[in-house]
């Protein structure tokens, strides 16, 4: 399989080279596609330096800041029209861990999509604080209740979708962004009945930088899944 780990950037300069190393230390075949949002920080220049000597690491710039659904499904649209037939979710600030893609990796070839979960037996969280262990769970245990399915991690966002998975879901229809981006993405999966599975990781606070979690984040899945409730449990699977 062809696959394409896309990481959206914005102000990453310090975790960016680390993190592409690491991948690419666990596997030298694997693609990496930075989306960056024009970083102030010279993040994309970086990226760009490391590309000239290395044919798999790849950037796409955008000319502002849009926020990470945007930025992904960008992502996909490239992956998609480079011919990978996977294409992996990941953050660019170590709190997904480059060890814990290969499991991922390993379990997505007889299944459509792969959730990297921390909620299943093996999956957990390291160093992090009640109110955000209680945003995350809750926000899980809110989605499994309106939307009906029994996933346990709703929110999380290393993910490994096929490509024919993305095109199956409309993936250039998703409208949601921040934690709802990840819920809505799986929800479109689930009710076109594609074939997932969740794989326990362990997800580490970031090591350098300040997360881009906020209030406004959290709000928006809050509401926004009664908008998928009503909008998506009808559609039935989009011919490929």
């Amino acid at each position: 399989m062809k696959i394409l780990v896309v990481v959206p950037t914005y102000n990453e300069k310090d975790n960016i080279p680390l993190l592409i190393q690491e991948v690419q230390k666990l596997n030298a075949e694997l693609n990496i596609l930075v989306v960056d949002d024009s970083s102030p920080d010279g993040t994309g220049d970086i990226v760009k330096s490391i590309g000239n000597s290395n044919p798999k690491v790849h950037l796409l710039s955008r000319a502002k800041k849009e926020g990470l659904g945007k930025a992904y499904l960008a992502g996909f649209s490239w992956g998609i029209e480079n011919s990978y037939d996977v294409i992996c979710e990941m953050d660019a600030d170590f709190s997904h861990r480059p060890v814990d893609l290969i499991k991922l990796i390993s379990a997505i070839e007889h299944k459509d999509y792969i959730v990297g979960s921390r909620y299943v037996p093996g999956g957990s969280t390291v160093n992090w604080g009640f109110l955000r262990k209680l945003i995350s769970i809750g926000g899980s245990l809110y989605s499994r209740m309106i939307l009906g399915y029994p996933l346990k991690d709703w929110t999380g966002g290393f993910n490994l979708w096929k490509k024919e998975t993305l095109i199956g879901i409309d993936y250039k229809n998703v409208s949601s962004e921040g934690y709802c981006f990840q819920i809505e993405l799986k929800y479109r999966a689930l009710v076109n009945e594609f074939d997932g599975q969740e794989v326990p990781i362990t997800f580490e606070e970031r090591r350098v930088g300040q997360s881009k979690m906020s209030f406004k984040i959290v709000l928006e899945a809050f509401y926004k899944v009664w908008m998928l409730r009503y909008t998506l449990n009808i559609k039935k699977r989009i011919p490929s």
